[in-house]
């Protein structure tokens, strides 16, 4: 899902026209002078990355690798492909909030507000990169503007669906604690380690029956204290998962992960 080169310009040609905008990440920081033209700009960004599925079948042939399994996915995407995918939602913990869900911008309540066919509709009719005034999203309850369920700063809401999760991957580690566990961590750099790289590596170095998988297209670092149970591999995340489908499927071969 690359936020910059042909795909960016094929969705947002206008923006990049107008703004001098190179990338779908950093656009979504632009001031915006007016509030039709910033959700003229987010329609698009949540309609291709929240309700498109991803265009090469990286998370099903993750899924395929898992099935039958006891797993748990923690992620710091926001995009919900895992979703999309077919992936259980109760084995799903995105942290860092939901391109999907809307919040008062204040806070004035700890509430999120599905926002897909608000969405849709912003995405059919804008024009000129301006949705029409009156599907600018306000609050129900203060009136103030809306914005995004996604982590930036102090206002972001942890609603009672966050919370239900991060109880969820609370009690997977609770009932893996000492068992024989894959800790898979797929393409996490070091803008937000803390929450995937650091505690796998801390809960590897507790639990000596786990083993740390790395797979990133880049360099990573693996502590010397699980270096012997650990495998790291610099290479495309899609291009590993298929192979090991593909192996998987074979007959007579043994399952290697």
């Amino acid at each position: 899902m690359t936020y910059s080169g042909e795909r960016f310009t094929k969705a947002f040609g206008d923006f990049q026209a107008k703004y001098g905008i190179q990338d779908m990440y950093s656009g979504g920081f632009y001031p915006f002078e007016t509030p039709e033209e910033y959700w003229a700009w987010w329609s698009r960004h949540i309609t291709i990355n929240r309700y498109q599925r991803a265009p090469e079948p990286v998370y099903s042939a993750l899924l395929q690798l898992v099935e039958g399994r006891d797993y748990f996915v923690l992620t710091t995407n926001v995009d919900h492909q895992f979703q999309l995918a077919g992936f259980d939602k109760k084995r799903l913990f995105y942290t860092q909030g939901d391109y999907g869900l809307w919040q008062c911008s204040e806070p004035c309540h700890q509430e999120t507000y599905d926002n897909e066919a608000v969405v849709r509709r912003m995405f059919a009719e804008q024009r000129d990169m301006r949705v029409p005034s009156e599907l600018v999203p306000r609050c129900p309850r203060c009136g103030r503007p809306m914005t995004m369920n996604l982590r930036a700063d102090y206002t972001f809401v942890q609603d009672g669906g966050w919370h239900q999760a991060r109880e969820r991957y609370l009690a997977f580690l609770r009932r893996h604690k000492g068992m024989k566990t894959v800790l898979l961590e797929l393409g996490v750099g070091y803008n937000t380690p803390s929450i995937i790289k650091y505690p796998f590596w801390r809960m590897s170095a507790q639990n000596p029956k786990s083993t740390y998988v790395c797979i990133n297209n880049g360099p990573s670092a693996i502590p010397e204290e699980i270096r012997e149970r650990s495998l790291y591999l610099d290479d495309d995340i899609g291009e590993i998962l298929t192979e090991l489908c593909q192996v998987n499927r074979c007959p007579g071969q043994k399952r290697r992960l």
